[in-house]
């Protein structure tokens, strides 16, 4: 259950039911304008028949227990939906107050509390007198001194939040001084101090808020007042309590905590803090376990506030000689295994590196050693450590690669990167017992080894891509002449095809050597995995090193064999598969003559293979028949396709009904066919002559699958991919046969449902939609009422969220007629049906989908053929009076109109995406447009339903009068702003949802 009161209070559950005792002390309360006395001796209150309702702080007390105690999380949810909704009401801060000053009340009821002022303050504060602001102010302030001696942490924190929140959008007649008076109700008392400490963090943090809606000037004018004009006396108040006699460390973690909260927010600079007892004893405190994460973070900030480095010179002059001071801390902590300490450690130096880069650039030798700290950090073994220094290394390498190498200040640097190739090789081995690592370990071992790839690729920018495959190569055939393990090799091995993009296709020192070292390579399926993925890398470099080819083709061909013993390494097969297929595509030119070859290995190595490597297969044999002439290509192609239609053939020609395994071979055959024509594509401007027939044989093979097994989905989707490529390879050369392929797709889809029908049949209708030939044109119209019957039939029984893909699918098409043969859809009697799927298609959760159907429906509603303002036709687009007679009567519908206004008033508050919002405003303003009398009578209507339950009742009431007023105008920018406006009250709404998910 997620919710954003169940999140943050989630620790301080009880394990019992809320009470509701507390609701019957007489209480009274602060903002006497707004608010009357309440008694609330009873929990309901008496209505005019006398019946009793529950009051409204009994029903949010009820809700909670909901929240908390209820195992139905159906009821959860509308509790949820109750609490967030009650948090914008006016009577919310009676309520809240009312919970918040009972001592009895339940901890989660008091959280809420103060949660809902927090937001009101936010959100509200509009609603109360500004006379009633003091009052309100000092209430808070009670609050969180009740709440100060052992009082929850987190009502604490969000009292403060809500106090800060208020302090900015007071002016500074209605408090003058917040800082001031914060600092002495709650700093006189070390049992206090703690909560002043919570304020002065919270405080800047919330000034930044977006949320708070003041106008600039008002931001600028009262955070000058709030922070700048009190930033001096802050920094003597946390210097003064620093350091004070008997300060407990949790005070001391407190005081860093609103030191670096400050500045952060630019209000301290490093030269105030470094001139105040904060600074040293910032470094100090590394020294002490409980304060160490504390003075790692204000350290980093003020080291990260000197890169303005002129300006900080004598600050950086006292950083630096303590932070090199650190350095035997650091080693102390490496050799200990300590890793919070030298992460703690690496961070500090880190961070120092980036900054001032240009002053080690400069002064290598004065900076070398935060360079060396660095480097031990990125030596240490705990991989969540070593990256934190990668964007070092980045930064400096883009830096470093712009001088010479002459140049002797770069001679330490190149040492540094030296070492780091090999540091980051051995960060790359595999443990010595791979099989003791869980899987998870070893998912996240080998997502980091690729992360690990571009700090190597940094290091060929400043040593030479040459010099670092080099060193990968000596530690390569320095473990093979060792007789070292299988991993001292793979590490190596996997290193260089990290730095594959470094290496120029020209090289000729070091990858001459390491293609003359694969065959000597150990026959390990780890070590074999790892040098075809190499040969996959440079396949760039082989199409300039031709000679390579015909050794290499055979090692990787001999990475398929793997896959006939008797426990198989799927990865060796599946490397293999990915190197053919670059090897093919990069040096097709050079591999036309080894077609032969490709043709006999494909006939004998190829049955025994799985499909996934079959289908690669055929796509690299597919990029060297790329590089044939046409001619030559369609004889190659017929090659190598043709006796696959025939082994189709001959399956469906069997008598017997094909079992399951037979039935994923067929479907292993088809997918390699589309391989092929998926590379191919065509064979340029026309087909050569050969080729007239094979639309129809192919067909007639593929008519007979289906007629017998298109109700096996694997048969279905494999069959309309291949007629999909199909479709583009042949072109209108496949016309004759368009006819028969929708009649085959329209009945197959009425018997099974499948969705690939469909698309088949959309893509048809895109492809001939346009072509002038009667039987053509029959064809479509009867295909698309076939497949539409169908989807109705489906939408009577089935749910719209448990059948998706049929949806989008005929979204799809639909999108296709309406741009090809608008006439199979308007002058239809199909258009109605059809319109309301697209409706439909609107509740569904689907990005994809929902941007189709929105496309749909502006296609529909803003058809050229209509729009007398010409805002959604295009210039000069003609009219077609029949098409816009049958919008006019699909659209103007009750039933579809008002329903299609409520699905995209719902949809802009509550699930779209938020790239959704420009095209539903567009459409409210073509309905508007189009549809005024309809318009004024729909949207009002929506609202009135009650569906809108993400968005306020004062909103939306707000926007029925602005959208009125815009109908009532004419006005078609007014609607834009009514629906600008009730957006930006729905994101109000949601933020106000999430607001008690923020990181206080």
């Amino acid at each position: 259950m997620s919710t954003c009161f169940l999140a943050l209070t989630a620790p301080c559950r009880a394990s019992r039911a809320i009470s509701y005792s507390f609701l019957k002390a007489d209480l009274s309360f602060w903002c006497t304008r707004s608010f009357k006395a309440s008694n609330m001796s009873s929990v309901a209150t008496p209505t005019a028949s006398g019946v009793s309702t529950p009051s409204p702080t009994h029903a949010v007390v009820a809700a909670l227990d909901t929240l908390y105690q209820n195992p139905d999380n159906n009821a959860k949810a509308q509790a949820n939906n109750f609490l967030q909704s009650f948090q914008s009401k006016a009577e919310a801060w009676e309520s809240a107050n009312t919970l918040l000053l009972e001592p009895t009340a339940p901890l989660e009821a008091r959280l809420f509390a103060a949660q809902t002022f927090r937001s009101k303050i936010i959100y509200d504060l509009s609603q109360l007198p500004r006379s009633t602001l003091a009052s309100l102010r000092d209430t808070l302030i009670a609050a969180l001194e009740t709440f100060s001696a052992g009082g929850a942490r987190v009502v604490q924190t969000q009292l403060c939040l809500g106090i800060s929140d208020l302090a900015l959008q007071m002016h500074a007649d209605e408090w003058a001084d917040p800082v001031a008076d914060m600092v002495a109700k709650f700093g006189q008392s070390e049992a206090t101090v703690n909560v002043m400490l919570e304020f002065l963090t919270v405080l800047p943090e919330e000034v930044a808020n977006y949320r708070i809606p003041v106008s600039a000037e008002e931001h600028r004018t009262r955070s000058e007042q709030l922070l700048s004009a009190k930033a001096d006396e802050v920094l003597k108040l946390l210097s003064m309590y620093i350091s004070a006699p008997g300060i407990t460390q949790s005070l001391q973690n407190a005081v860093f905590h609103a030191l670096r909260s400050w500045l952060n927010a630019g209000e301290l600079t490093a030269l105030s803090i470094a001139a105040t007892p904060l600074f040293p004893l910032s470094f100090d405190a590394l020294s002490q376990p409980s304060l160490f994460d504390a003075a790692v973070d204000v350290l980093c900030d003020l080291i990260h506030e000197t890169q303005e480095l002129d300006e900080c010179v004598s600050v950086i002059q006292q950083i630096v000689p303590r932070l090199v001071a650190l350095k035997p801390r650091l080693d102390e902590a490496a050799r200990d295994e300590d890793s919070d300490s030298v992460r703690g450690y690496c961070r500090l130096f880190t961070e120092a590196g980036e900054t001032y880069r240009p002053l080690v650039l400069a002064h290598p030798a004065e900076f070398g050693a935060i360079v060396e700290a660095i480097a031990a950090c990125a030596a240490f073994p705990d991989l969540d450590i070593v990256p934190i220094t990668f964007n070092f290394w980045y930064r400096l390498a883009q830096s470093l690669q712009k001088r010479s190498h002459a140049d002797p200040n770069l001679a330490p640097f190149l040492a540094v990167y030296e070492q780091l190739v090999s540091v980051i090789i051995g960060h790359l081995r595999f443990p010595d017992d791979p099989g003791s690592m869980t899987g998870q370990e070893r998912d996240d071992f080998r997502a980091f080894r690729h992360y690990m790839g571009d700090t190597l690729k940094d290091c060929c920018a400043v040593l030479g891509a040459t010099s670092c495959m080099r060193r990968a190569y000596e530690l390569v055939a320095g473990a093979l002449s060792q007789g070292g393990k299988w991993q001292d090799l793979e590490a190596p091995l996997f290193s260089m095809r990290s730095m594959g993009s470094a290496i120029d296709p020209a090289e000729s020192e070091v990858l001459p050597l390491v293609m003359d070292l694969v065959p000597n390579l150990p026959s390990h399926p780890r070590l074999r995995y790892a040098a075809i993925l190499v040969i996959s890398r440079y396949t760039e470099w082989i199409d300039h090193h031709p000679s390579y080819i015909p050794f290499l083709l055979s090692y990787i061909s001999a990475g398929f064999s793997d896959a006939e013993q008797a426990e198989p390494d799927v990865d060796v097969s599946a490397a293999a598969s990915q190197a053919m297929k670059f090897l093919c595509q990069d040096c097709n030119r050079h591999l036309v003559p080894y077609l032969p070859q490709l043709h006999s290995f494909v006939e004998t190595v190829g049955p025994r293979l799985p499909r996934e490597d079959l289908a690669a297969i055929s796509e690299a044999i597919a990029h060297v028949i790329s590089a044939m002439p046409p001619d030559e290509a369609a004889a190659a192609l017929n090659q190598f396709v043709h006796p696959l239609v025939e082994r189709i053939a001959a399956a469906v020609a069997k008598p017997e009904v094909l079992g399951k395994e037979e039935l994923k071979n067929v479907a292993g055959l088809l997918e390699q066919i589309e391989s092929f024509l998926a590379v191919v594509r065509s064979l340029g401007s026309s087909l050569p002559a050969a080729c007239a027939k094979t639309p129809g044989d192919v067909w007639t093979v593929l008519d007979a699958l289906l007629s017998k097994y298109g109700s096996t989905y694997s048969i279905s989707e494999r069959v309309s991919a291949v007629l999909r490529r199909g479709m583009v390879f042949f072109g209108d050369a496949a016309a004759p046969i368009v006819p028969a392929v929708l009649a085959r797709m329209a009945s197959s889809f009425e018997a099974t449902g499948f969705s690939g029908y469909l698309w088949i049949t959309g893509r048809c209708i895109g492809r001939y939609g346009r072509v002038q030939q009667p039987e053509v044109e029959h064809a479509l119209r009867a295909a698309l009422e076939n497949v539409s019957a169908k989807v109705f039939v489906m939408l009577e029984t089935t749910q719209p969220s448990d059948m998706p893909d049929v949806i989008e699918d005929y979204v799809h098409t639909l999108l296709q007629v309406v741009e090809y043969t608008p006439d199979l859809l308007f002058l239809s009697p199909i258009f109605p049906a059809a319109f309301s799927t697209a409706i439909t298609a609107l509740s569904l959760l689907s990005p994809e989908l929902l941007l189709a159907a929105l496309d749909l429906i502006r296609e529909i509603v803003g058809h050229q053929s209509l729009s007398p303002s010409g805002l959604s036709a295009p210039s000069g687009a003609s009219s077609n009076s029949a098409h816009a007679q049958a919008i006019r009567t699909v659209v103007g519908q009750p039933q579809n109109g008002a329903r299609l206004v409520a699905a995209l008033l719902q949809g802009l508050v509550a699930q779209f995406p938020e790239d959704c919002t420009s095209t539903v405003i567009t459409l409210m303003r073509i309905l508007a447009d189009l549809f005024p009398e309809e318009m004024a009578q729909w949207v009002p209507l929506v609202v009135e339903q009650g569906n809108l339950a993400n968005i306020a009742e004062v909103d939306q009431r707000a926007f029925v009068q602005a959208f009125n007023a815009a109908m009532a105008e004419r006005s078609l920018d007014k609607v834009k702003q009514a629906m600008q406006q009730f957006y930006r009250a729905s994101r109000k709404s949601r933020e106000r949802a999430s607001l008690a998910l923020a990181d206080r």
